[in-house]
């Protein structure tokens, strides 16, 4: 099988034994992979030629993009890892139809130079934008910070090429924003995690470039004045609230201790808010709604980004999250959503669970509060996979009682598989194996993910 590979994408890009080294281990590095081999395609015909190979040797196969995930979604024992990494092209930007069409190789920074070039924005955007690739936002269907405005990368795709199971290539790239014609099967792809086919090319919106920005930190006495403040933000600004983001105060005792480089301009509270404003003279209308808001007790303290570099500094803070809750370990890390009404009750009850549970556990959270997306952490007083499970359990519980998700942006990869055969719906599950089964009879792709 390998040498029928070798013949496909050349010998230079099927990798062996220690050359597969670079691929082995994922961001959190929590997943190790130990894959058969490593094959990097050039083309969406060395796709399928490659697909074919496999699945008519009885192998398996493991997509893997910017290998910036965190729930195992990438994960290779023993399958085929596909390295989406050479088809990196942005085939071309249609300014005036704003429209970007790209490979699945790109790097998602690179998307965003491609369109800035045109005074356009592609919205997508998160810490890992310099390695993460578009087929990986693809397939997990990534929110980020903007999802308040543009929503997320369902909502940003219009068409998609995706080789399937058999080899046979589905070109779904249509630059349509209306079509009926049947099943959508677009949207059938985007957060399948590969598990159903290999994303190889998209078509994606774009944007018009804000002509400015209005960027804010600012501290707040709790949960509930937070959701007033972007209600009144909202209003104020036309809709204009680009990002709005939740640091408490234990994230930012950890940012201050592993990042004091990122010093905070304001005196914190419990609530630490990050906003953004996108438009023409954001900036008295933000400054004003502080202002009143802070005569209503419900900001505390606040401090307005007053060049590009405090912008970027208070965007670091955000994006530093990642980085700063894999510092210590065990940890249990989750992506929850929860209705915005819900998001402090979510708060408060899960800590006075966990508390119940493991007295002595802290926790770190950062939030993606526009759209109710929790990225809470605890970290455990041991490791004992029992124990872990039972923590997760408490935050996934809380999560579903208040009508929640338990996994908004990440994906379900490996992590989220016992979870996702807990608290899904018998019958939602029954329809997805029912999918996998029917695209993919071989268990080809991706296999081990997503479905339980």
């Amino acid at each position: 099988m390998i040498d029928a590979i070798r013949a496909i994408v050349g010998p230079s890009h099927v990798l062996e034994g220690a050359d597969c080294a670079g691929y082995s281990r994922d961001w959190t590095g929590v997943y190790p992979s130990e894959p058969l081999c490593v094959v990097r395609p050039a083309n969406t015909a060395e796709v399928a030629a490659v697909v074919r190979v496999v699945a008519d040797a009885g192998g398996a196969i493991v997509p893997v993009g910017g290998n910036t995930g965190l729930v195992g979604g990438t994960q290779a024992r023993g399958e085929v890892m596909l390295s989406l990494e050479r088809m990196s092209r942005i085939r071309t930007i249609k300014p005036d139809a704003r429209i970007a069409v790209v490979e699945a190789g790109v790097v998602l920074q690179s998307l965003h130079d491609a369109a800035d070039a045109h005074d356009l924005i592609f919205p997508l955007t998160f810490g890992a934008k310099g390695s993460a690739r578009i087929g990986g936002c693809l397939s997990t269907n990534a929110g980020g910070s903007n999802v308040v405005r543009y929503g997320s990368t369902r909502g940003l795709c219009l068409g998609l090429e995706v080789v399937l199971a058999s080899g046979e290539v589905l070109d779904m790239m249509t630059e349509l924003h209306k079509d009926n014609s049947g099943y959508d099967l677009r949207d059938l792809f985007i957060g399948a995690e590969g598990t159903l086919g290999i994303i190889t090319a998209a078509v994606l919106k774009l944007f018009p470039k804000p002509v400015g920005y209005a960027t804010a930190l600012l501290s707040a006495p709790d949960l509930g004045a937070a959701l007033k403040i972007l209600r009144a933000l909202q209003a104020a600004s036309g809709g204009a609230v680009e990002a709005f983001e939740y640091m408490p105060r234990n994230f930012m005792q950890r940012l201050a201790q592993h990042r004091p480089d990122l010093t905070v301009p304001l005196k914190t509270g419990d609530c630490t808010i990050m906003v953004e404003l996108g438009g023409l003279d954001m900036d008295a209308p933000l400054a004003e709604t502080l202002a009143s808001l802070m005569e209503e007790g419900l900001v505390l303290d606040a401090t307005l980004a007053a060049s590009e570099a405090q912008r970027s500094t208070i965007w670091a803070i955000r994006e530093a999250s990642a980085e700063i809750k894999f510092t210590q370990l065990p940890i249990v890390d989750t992506d929850v959503c929860v209705p915005l009404e819900k998001v402090a009750l979510f708060e408060a009850e899960v800590q006075a669970r966990l508390a119940e549970l493991d007295a002595e556990a802290t926790d770190i959270t950062v939030a993606h509060l526009g759209d109710g997306n929790f990225h809470y952490a605890v970290y455990p007083t041991h490791d004992d996979p029992a124990h872990l499970e039972a923590v997760r359990a408490v935050i996934d519980g809380v999560t579903v009682s208040l009508g929640g998700s338990i996994s908004a942006e990440h994906g379900v990869g490996r992590s989220q598989l016992a979870t996702l055969a807990r608290h899904k719906s018998p019958i939602a599950l029954a329809v997805m194996r029912q999918i996998k089964g029917a695209l993919d009879p071989g268990n080809v792709m991706n296999p081990g993910k997503v479905v339980p």
